[in-house]
């Protein structure tokens, strides 16, 4: 899993210093900035980021006399979750990408209803402004889908189970049906009865950068991984080829969608 940017580790860290310096309790400042003291103890060691908020409460609150507040303006806001940023970077250079989903509609061909029930009910729950932020992020990033030039070449394939949640509505399923439509995409659905050991071993996403550099990508409840190792690549390689065989055609995958559409 990627360690936490470096900015949030040394704010945190200053944070707790000045605080201490000051004789102020982590419970006293997460009561002034109307946080918990989990929530306080978790940025100082860097594993969130200090929000604009703690940072100038904290500022006021130890005297700090503007030092604490002024981190504000080094701080990226947490558009993505800290295991999968250095995925994205690379999703940004791609030039291809193959993407299998066991469990959810990739990020990339949500809706934003969709993607807000998912962002809005993580575990543990996130803070409105990083909602806000992290959905806005993700329906940014699907200019990916038609709006590169040279296009991108695109494989999805999804696990039955992910078209079934609760939270995939009528809308949802027609936006897969539109992308479906974009020339440089291909939607494919592994139905159930068609499953494979490795189809159930969790999602995986393969790209090639313009450098011609290859990654795998896996992301589960706890942890996240990006390898460029050529050994991870052709083993992800060689599982998404079998799931991509065992899976519907992408005109019968519309199809499949389109019948779920007309039980809605």
């Amino acid at each position: 899993m990627s360690q936490s940017p470096v900015m949030w580790r040394f704010s945190g860290n200053q944070m707790k210093r000045w605080r201490t310096k000051a004789n102020i309790s982590r419970e006293q400042l997460a009561a002034a900035s109307n946080y918990s003291p989990d929530t306080i103890k978790a940025m100082e060691q860097g594993a969130r980021m200090p929000t604009p908020r703690v940072l100038d409460v904290a500022d006021e609150l130890c005297r700090a006399e503007g030092l604490l507040s002024a981190a504000k303006d080094y701080l990226s806001r947490e558009r993505f979750p800290p295991g999968a940023v250095d995925f994205m970077e690379r999703e940004r250079e791609a030039v291809s990408l193959w993407w299998y989903e066991v469990t959810y509609i990739p990020g990339l061909l949500q809706t934003k209803a969709y993607a807000t029930a998912l962002i809005g009910n993580h575990v543990p729950l996130l803070a409105d402004e990083t909602v806000q932020e992290r959905i806005a992020a993700r329906m940014e990033r699907q200019a990916i889908l038609a709006c590169r030039k040279p296009p991108v070449a695109l494989s999805f394939t999804l696990y039955e189970a992910a078209l079934r949640s609760p939270q995939v509505d009528e809308e949802q399923l027609r936006r897969l049906l539109e992308v479906t439509r974009f020339s440089n995409v291909a939607l494919q659905v592994l139905p159930c009865e068609r499953a494979i050991a490795p189809a159930l071993m969790g999602p995986m996403v393969l790209l090639e950068t313009r450098d011609h550099e290859r990654f795998a990508f896996t992301e589960g409840a706890l942890s996240s991984a990006l390898s460029a190792d050529l050994e991870v690549v052709s083993r992800a390689t060689g599982m998404l080829s079998m799931i991509r065989a065992q899976a519907l055609s992408p005109d019968e995958s519309a199809r499949f969608i389109e019948r779920m559409v007309d039980q809605e």
